[in-house]
């Protein structure tokens, strides 16, 4: 999922998103653990999506901070 598809979702969506990445990525960490992995680039792919995800959550919190101090000025 590409980070403009991510932009474009509600933050409850991005949080829901969050949540099924990150269930994902425990099953395959165990699965590397336990068993071979089909596509181990698979992990990689979710470790990044998660990144890109928390990004764009941290973005959005910075952003709605500083447009309420200049409207309170």
């Amino acid at each position: 999922m590409k980070s403009e598809q991510l932009r474009e979702m509600s933050s409850e969506q991005l949080q829901l998103t969050l949540n099924e990445t990150t269930d994902r990525l425990f099953r395959l960490r165990i699965q590397a653990q336990t068993e071979r992995l089909d596509a181990p680039s698979e992990l990689r792919k979710q470790r990044r999506l998660v990144a890109r995800i928390k990004t764009i959550q941290t973005e959005r919190e910075n952003q709605t901070p500083a447009t309420e101090e200049t409207t309170a000025e």
